[in-house]
């Protein structure tokens, strides 16, 4: 068994900046020893960490193989590329950037054609009338056969595509297309349309790990490193520290913050009051807190906010004992 684990992400481009910057901002900086054609690189720190900078959709194939222990991929390529997703993999947590959605698109002169039931009536008219079925660009081909499937529209068949998908319509290869999209105005500049239900997927980066990869005690001991700095930086960036004086605040008191505002409680004793709360309650608590009897109410940001329960590497551990017992 080996000690090492090895991480994966995206080895260029606006991926690789962002996963470098995600990973930075919880103290964990990217060494790529020489330079950027070096295709291995470490986690400065953590001497039984390796990093393996591959492509997006390589790292899905390590992951679901067991090659690499933990990746950094987009959520799209992870259910396309994998039938049984949830039994090779765990999506830890998703990192904010590479958000996208897979959607499906009709011509926009398709005015009676809103949802993916409207659809399937075109479908069968297409068929009827034509002889042939209706066609769908896409290079999901996967994520779009089980979710015309869910939605019980099956009058249809698939053009792979190579291109520009969003211009397949209007150069007469394919009726209507499934792709990708940040904006919707790419689709609408080639006069498309997304369907009411038609949101396939939501996607983003994802901190993903394989559940058939080497887990040696070393690797999880270095998974819970990686996994805590991680859950400190998401904890202090989602929240701020809110501290007043307050003589005797009842718990009561304490309830009623964490009902109105989210807010959870970090320290009290002598009269003393901290809590911690969402950004876009802290005036609003504030507020509160001065009708409560409190003269003054300060506000901190946080770096990190370590803790003993690790609620990403419990959720590891989690998928792992699961898998096993599968």
């Amino acid at each position: 068994m080996s000690d090492t684990l090895v991480l994966a992400v995206p080895s260029k481009g606006r991926l690789q900046e962002n996963a470098a910057a995600f990973f930075a901002r919880a103290g964990l900086d990217i060494v790529q020893g020489r330079g950027a054609r070096d295709y291995r690189g470490q986690l400065a720190g953590l001497k039984d960490v390796e990093i393996a900078f591959l492509s997006a959709a390589d790292i899905v194939a390590q992951l679901a193989s067991g090659n690499v222990h933990m990746g950094v991929t987009g959520e799209d390529l992870v259910r396309e590329t994998l039938a049984d997703a949830d039994e090779k993999v765990a999506l830890l947590t998703p990192l904010g950037f590479g958000g996208a959605n897979v959607v499906v698109a009709a011509p926009r002169a398709w005015i009676d054609v809103k949802t993916m039931a409207d659809l399937e009536d075109v479908a069968a008219s297409f068929r009827a009338r034509r002889g042939e079925r209706m066609r769908v660009a896409t290079k999901y081909i996967n994520l779009t056969r089980r979710f015309f499937a869910k939605m019980h529209v099956s009058d249809y068949r698939i053009v792979e595509s190579s291109g520009a998908t969003e211009g397949a319509p209007a150069a007469g290869q394919a009726e209507l297309i499934v792709d990708i999209t940040t904006t919707g105005a790419t689709l609408a500049a080639n006069a498309l349309k997304i369907l009411d239900d038609g949101v396939i997927l939501r996607s983003q980066a994802n901190l993903v790990a394989s559940l058939g990869a080497d887990w040696s005690e070393p690797a999880r001991e270095s998974a819970r490193a990686i996994l805590s700095r991680i859950a400190a930086e998401e904890e202090a960036r989602t929240t701020r520290e809110v501290t007043t004086a307050l003589a005797n605040p009842a718990p009561a008191l304490i309830a009623a913050a964490e009902a109105q505002f989210s807010a959870r409680l970090r320290y009290r004793a002598d009269g003393r009051l901290t809590l911690n709360c969402p950004p876009d309650k802290v005036a609003p608590l504030a507020d509160w807190l001065i009708a409560q009897g409190a003269d003054h109410v300060s506000v901190a940001a946080l770096d990190y906010v370590f803790s003993a329960a690790n609620p990403l590497y419990e959720k590891l551990v989690s998928r792992l004992a699961g898998a096993k017992i599968r």
